[in-house]
């Protein structure tokens, strides 16, 4: 049986937790494949509003069985809290299994994260400070501690020891800080592994069954497309591959067998942090935008900044995520505005360009060029049918969909 991929086609907060909790009735795993509690997904249903930063949303779902792979960097202290908090308001836990594979965020990643940031001074990235970059450093330094070491006790002291030595001299050498004490990080570990042991599997087995077995598979990104190390606004991005091709990499399952990517965007375009941002109304438009859209980041509380449909961002996500068809979500947030702007191709240097520059410096000197359409100055809040909706509304959608496909 394929499996479904669930990507953010801009820079994340698209609101993909309320659409996998959705689409999640109708499968039987739903798998985190990339990121870290960096990442927020709300999800709201009959139970209430579950905030959710490494579980996958599908969790909520009584028939639904969770799975965190091995792209994911795990704080579990994080993962304990969601559990606990998931557990008191009756729903069951032992449905999630976590990936041996899977990198785990230490104390030193979480506080070298902000020490590092704070370094940065005017030109901090904006990082969330919960030591998901540190973690992939390690990961990709070949020097990461995984969830599987945590149950091996044999080794712990002597992996811990060597990275330990490593990161306290960053720590007071670089930024004079005091060093980390190794007997409270062993007992952190020692915990850690306890209450970690029942959910620890080697997933990308238990993938490969289910898709033998013919069972349904939702796999679940975190952050948006535009924030992919790799294709997104670097150096502004995340540590992570978000493009739907990491979907694959991050669970532990060929790339064939994707069946269909959603892509999930806003009907305008936000984003948290520094970074460039071509459509960003930093006006009464953004703050309207902002206001009634309730615009504020999951994990850090932090404004975002708001701005227009960029149809030129998402087509660059369609392309290097291989998007086969798109959500648009919060619609009802353009209701009252009397015209309303798309961006459709950019001026650069004088020219016009219909692609997204690689070069930071064209990036921040892009300005958009907007196709002006009317509003539809009614509420569509509740509506549930297409034929229900206003027509400047119908316009608009229709017009994003023959934009891209």
């Amino acid at each position: 049986m394929p499996a479904y991929a669930v990507i953010g086609g801009q820079w994340g907060d698209e609101g993909k937790g309320k659409v996998i909790d959705y689409l999640a009735g109708n499968v039987d795993y739903v798998v985190r494949y990339a990121g870290g509690n960096n990442a927020g997904h709300p999800v709201v249903n009959e139970q209430g509003t579950f905030q959710l930063h490494l579980v996958p949303s599908g969790i909520c779902w009584p028939d639904v069985r969770g799975i965190i792979g091995n792209g994911v960097v795990v704080n579990p202290d994080v993962l304990r809290g969601e559990l606990d908090m998931l557990s008191d308001r009756g729903i069951d836990t032992a449905r999630l299994y976590v990936s041996e594979r899977a990198h785990v965020i230490m104390p030193y990643h979480i506080l070298l994260d902000n020490l590092e940031e704070e370094a940065r001074g005017s030109g901090a990235i904006g990082t969330t400070g919960q030591g998901v970059g540190p973690a992939y450093m390690d990961k990709t330094g070949r020097m990461g501690i995984r969830i599987g070491d945590l149950l091996d006790s044999s080794t712990l002291e002597s992996k811990l020891k060597r990275t330990l030595e490593f990161k306290n001299a960053l720590i007071t050498k670089i930024y004079n800080k005091n060093p980390l004490s190794m007997e409270d990080i062993l007992g952190k570990w020692r915990e850690w592994g306890q209450w970690l042991r029942p959910h620890v599997q080697s997933t990308e087995k238990l993938i490969q069954d289910i898709l033998a077995g013919n069972q349904r598979i939702l796999l679940e990104g975190a952050q948006g497309t535009l924030l992919d190390l790799d294709h997104g606004s670097y150096p502004y991005v995340t540590s992570s591959n978000t493009i739907a091709s990491a979907a694959a990499t991050g669970s532990g399952q060929g790339v064939k067998s994707i069946n269909y990517v959603l892509g999930i965007t806003k009907a305008y375009t936000t984003r948290v942090g520094e970074g460039p941002f071509p459509s960003e109304q930093d006006n009464d438009v953004g703050n309207e935008l902002g206001e009634k859209g309730h615009e504020f980041g999951t994990v850090t509380g932090r404004k975002r900044r708001c701005g227009w449909f960029d149809a030129v961002l998402v087509r660059h996500a369609i392309e290097v995520s291989g998007i086969d068809g798109m959500a648009l979500t919060k619609l009802d947030v353009l209701d009252g505005f009397e015209k309303i702007n798309i961006c459709t191709a950019y001026e650069l240097d004088g020219k016009k360009i219909d692609y997204f520059p690689s070069a930071l410096q064209d990036q921040k000197k892009v300005k958009p060029i907007y196709k002006r359409l009317d509003g539809w100055l009614q509420n569509t809040k509740g509506i549930r049918r297409w034929k229900d909706l206003p027509p400047n509304a119908k316009k608009y959608v229709n017009f994003i969909k023959k934009y891209f496909f």
